[in-house]
């Protein structure tokens, strides 16, 4: 699971008239722990996937813009001196949105033509948005030399996601994307941004992937909602509590049973979810750097009870997948990744018992939908990078 690295610069050849001054990659990611809590400046436990998206990119001299996506097979074009979000679809304003925030940040870039081509499946949950955006920073970097730590990268890209793009996301798909490793997962400190690599073993366990394949038509109202129902629950808990409250960071499993009933519903499971999960992400992050597999899976299950009950971002074919593992002698815990309300089930699977649950989920859930299985085990790959082709 790469991409074709040979194809993507036969792509720029035919589109362009020559081969790439610079190629760069950046990956995808699954989330192990710490759902929806990027956005209240909480902690996140992600890994990356061999799932990447590559661009193939060409100096120019002038303040022009190519942009072709060997994916949807289309181009788009901007001027860098003249910059109008609503001209664009929407795979090229992520591109544009960043080259923005480089003219905002008071860099010198100048055009260029680019060629995208990626295999992060789309609309899964797995961040194909992030992986452009650290593909693109990076081709940027590269053709324009400027220094720019991968943290600095990072938050560029979701500066270009949450301003240009418009999609108020948090900062952990750009951070793991840039700064993952393939032999770690990262703690995230959401706040501070400071991390921490914790070691992964997967000798013993596996992380599954599995698609719903289910078309996602609520998901960006529905985030936008949990964004600000997390805002008012920060600012209802703050007066409260009687003390100032950020954002639900601020507060503790402890507070809860002094302020639950004072809360109306849906806001107290959502607030409930939020602070309980990033109990569950220090706990997640202990297991695993201690070996503890089945302490792990049993966090990641109680995840999923929060997000499907608490936070409502779950689905039927999620709870199906994840009920499906369950049933698996082997399974260690299973839990929806990614926004919800489709994208993609993870599962902790011991080694052997992969097979088993890929024919199972297959058998009950592929088969009876008549959809391709797209089920994968999931192996990290290192942060975003220039490459040789």
């Amino acid at each position: 699971m790469a991409v074709d690295l040979k194809q993507l610069a036969a792509a720029c050849v035919k589109h362009f008239g020559k081969a790439p001054d610079v190629v760069t990659r950046a990956p995808g990611r699954v989330n192990l722990c710490g759902e929806h809590t990027d956005y209240t400046e909480g902690f996140v436990l992600p890994i990356t996937v061999d799932f990447d998206v590559a661009i193939a990119a060409i100096a120019r001299a002038d303040r022009t813009l190519r942009m072709v996506s060997a994916d949807y097979e289309q181009r788009a074009e901007a001027d860098l001196d003249h910059i109008d979000k609503s001209q664009y679809p929407l795979w090229a304003r992520y591109i544009v949105g960043v080259a923005d925030q480089f003219l905002r940040a008071g860099h010198r870039i100048d055009g260029a033509d680019l060629v995208v081509l990626g295999d992060v499946p789309r609309g899964s949950g797995l961040s194909s948005s992030a992986a452009l955006e650290m593909a693109t920073v990076t081709a940027f970097c590269e053709l324009d030399n400027i220094e720019m730590d991968p943290v600095e990268r990072a938050k560029l890209g979701r500066r270009a996601e949450n301003e240009f793009v418009g999609v108020p996301c948090g900062i952990m798909d750009q951070f793991i994307s840039a700064l993952g490793t393939a032999d770690s997962a990262l703690f995230i400190d959401c706040r501070s941004l400071e991390y921490r690599r914790v070691p992964l073993d997967f000798s013993a366990a596996k992380v599954v992937i599995c698609d719903t394949q289910k078309k996602r038509t609520l998901v960006t109202s529905a985030y936008e909602q949990r964004v600000k129902e997390c805002a008012q629950g920060a600012l209802t808990l703050g007066r409260l509590l009687g003390r100032p409250i950020k954002t639900l960071r601020d507060v503790s499993e402890a507070d809860l049973p002094v302020v639950e009933s004072r809360i109306d519903e849906p806001l107290r499971r959502r607030v409930r979810h939020v602070v309980q999960e990033n109990a569950r992400v220090l706990a997640a992050a202990q297991a695993l750097e201690q070996g503890r597999l089945e302490e792990l899976g049993r966090i990641l299950a109680g995840s999923h009870a929060s997000l499907r009950d608490n936070y409502e971002v779950s689905c039927e074919e999620l709870n199906q997948l994840c009920e499906i593992a369950a049933g698996i002698d082997g399974e260690l815990g299973s839990r929806m990744t990614g926004a919800g309300f489709g994208g993609c089930s993870m599962h902790l699977m011991r080694t052997e018992s992969v097979e088993a649950f890929r024919a199972r989920a297959i058998a009950q859930y592929y088969a009876p939908r008549n959809l391709k299985p797209t089920i994968y085990v999931c192996a990290p790959s290192p942060g975003a990078c220039r490459v040789d082709v």
